[in-house]
This record gives C-alpha cells, structure tokens and sequence, in this order.
C-alpha cells in the first residue's frame, strides 16, 4: 500500500522540492525511520560506531602535539644558562629571552627557519629594518626572536593602530616595543641607538598581496623621512614562501571594499602550512644627506624587490613549498 502511495507521489510531483519531499519520504519509510526516536535511535548508532575511530585518530595527534611541547622545551632548556643569566638582570629581559626561545623554536621545528644576512644587523647603534609584510608576518616574529638571541638586542617595531586595540595586547606590545607608528616616535627611537623594523605595505600588503607577490606600498614615504632624519641605514629584508604558509582571502571585492571604507581588515586568512621559510637581509642601503624621501623610498622599494626577485619563485606554490622543506630537511640529514 505504501510502495503505491509513494509511486502516486512522485508521479504527481509537480516540480523538483515537491520531488525530493516524496523521495524523502520513501527513504523514511524504507529505513523504517517513521519517528523522532528512531532518529535518535540512528544517531546513537551512529556515535557509539565513529566514537572509537575518532579516539584512534585523535590520540596519535595528542602524542605528535606533546613530542613538539617536548622538542620546544629542549630549545628552552639548552639556553637555560643565558635565561636565567638574562632574568638575574631584569624581570622583562628574562621573558623576552625566554619567549624568543620558543618563537625560535617553534619557527625551527614547523618551518625550518633559516636567516641568510644576520651580520648585517649590527651588534650596537641604529638601523631601519624595512620588510615584505605576509598575510601574517610571523616570519618577523622569527626575525625578532633571532635578534633577541643572537645579538642579544631589542628591535623595536611599528604595528598598525587596530592591534594596540585588541585585548589582552598592550603588555606584548609594551615589553617587546611595538610602537602604533607617528614619525617623531620612530626618530627618536633610532637616536636612542635602538633597531626599528617596519614594513611600509602594511596590513594593506598583509590582506591584499597575493602568491605573485606585490608590494603594495603605494606613495608612502614616511619610512623613508624617518630615514633620512634619523640619519641611519636601512637594511631591506624577504622571507621566502611567506605567502605560501599563510594566505587572505583578501583578493574579494567585498573585503577590499570594508578596508577602504571603513579600515576594517575583515578578510580572512588561512594556512599554517609548514613550508620553508627563509629570511634574506639585504646590503644596507647608508644615509645619503644628498637624496630626498620620495628617492630613498624608491631606493628601498628596488631593494626589497630585488629579494623577491631573486629569492622567490612566481607565483609562490604552497605544494612546491612543502616539498621543498621537507626535501630540505631530508638533505639535511
């Protein structure tokens, strides 16, 4: 009787939702799934079968999770003489020295970090870091933990207002000198002798930017006023793969359109992928009293290019990229 009701039904159907409400139906009553505690019925079924396949799968990623606690707490005990020498001295240069542990270490297990020009930063005095801004710059955060480490100095950064303002920031931002960017600010920051790092693109870079990698630093040439003032050099710099570990969607009309009218960077980012990343430092480019902001900025620009160009295939591949760490790693051995 019911095979003839349901046939009759989806004869009758007069359009495609009509159509699939029948063959719901029949399904319904095929698997004898007439009630609502058959349903639960299934769904209990359902739990009691995936819960132990998912327990198999999850406990072997705890096991992975902890082996990597276990290697970061390596990176941290191996310089525990230079961490408890640092918080003997002072309560911040401790916890500086300490998070730069882990950021190293996280940067050396997940992406096999690597900086090539490290000599030229210099041990004391000034300079102006200028750098290609990923869709998330934690390749800079590796960049700052190796200057914490290796040169045993602070480099103080400038970051866009919209960070000062999420919670919780303003201690991270105030130990490890981030600064929300006016130029007086940034001068004296150089005449105190200290390093400055600041990449001119900028969340616009950062959201906007793409795997072909285009700086996008329009006419700004504060940085390069900053400079000029502060009469110091500027030492470009490039992360190979940056692009490819973490990505934004912001190449969406609609994204581009909220930062431009409301400076609102809503685009979302994804990836985590754990590619190569190398860091490149250019030759620095010194104070020249003989050339203005604009041609300084211009200068500057070139430079950076010139790591792209020389560092990083186009467009930028993320599967291309993990082959090559883990061919990397595999050399290494």
């Amino acid at each position: 009787m019911s095979d003839s009701v349901n046939q009759s039904c989806l004869m009758g159907a007069e359009d495609t939702v009509s159509f699939l409400v029948c063959v719901f139906h029949a399904w319904e009553e095929w698997a004898g799934l007439g009630q609502v505690e058959d349903y639960l019925s299934v769904l209990e079924y359902l739990v009691w079968v995936f819960t132990p396949l998912a327990v198999v799968f999850i406990l072997p990623f705890l096991i992975v999770i902890l082996l990597y606690l276990s290697i970061l707490f390596l990176h941290v005990y191996k310089r525990k003489n230079q961490l408890k020498e640092a918080y003997s001295n002072n309560l911040w240069d401790g916890a500086r020295k300490t998070l730069a542990t882990l950021w190293d270490g996280h940067g050396a297990i997940w992406h096999g970090y690597e900086i090539h020009g490290m000599e030229k930063i210099p041990d004391k005095g000034p300079a102006l870091i200028v750098y290609y801004h990923g869709a998330i710059p934690i390749d800079y955060y590796y960049f700052l933990a190796n200057v914490i480490i290796q040169k045993g100095r602070t480099c103080h950064s400038v970051a866009d207002h919209f960070l000062f303002k999420i919670p919780g920031f303003k201690l991270l931002c105030e130990v490890f000198s981030v600064i929300h960017g006016p130029q007086e600010e940034c001068v004296r920051a150089l005449k105190n002798g200290h390093l400055l790092g600041i990449s001119p693109g900028g969340v616009r870079e950062a959201l906007f930017s793409d795997e072909t990698y285009p700086l996008l630093w329009g006419k700004r040439r504060g940085f390069a006023q900053v400079a000029i003032d502060s009469q110091v050099p500027v030492i470009p710099m490039f992360t190979q793969n940056v692009r490819e570990g973490f990505r934004s969607l912001g190449t969406l009309r609609l994204y581009r359109w909220l930062y431009e009218r409301f400076r609102f960077p809503a685009a979302p980012v994804y990836g985590g992928f754990p590619v190569k990343f190398r860091t490149f430092l250019g030759d620095p480019i010194p104070y020249d009293p003989n050339i203005n902001a604009a041609e300084l900025a211009e200068k500057v620009q070139q430079a950076v290019q010139s790591l792209i160009d020389q560092h990083q295939k186009i467009p930028g591949n993320i599967l291309r990229a993990l082959l090559e760490r883990f061919h990397t790693k595999h050399k290494d051995r």
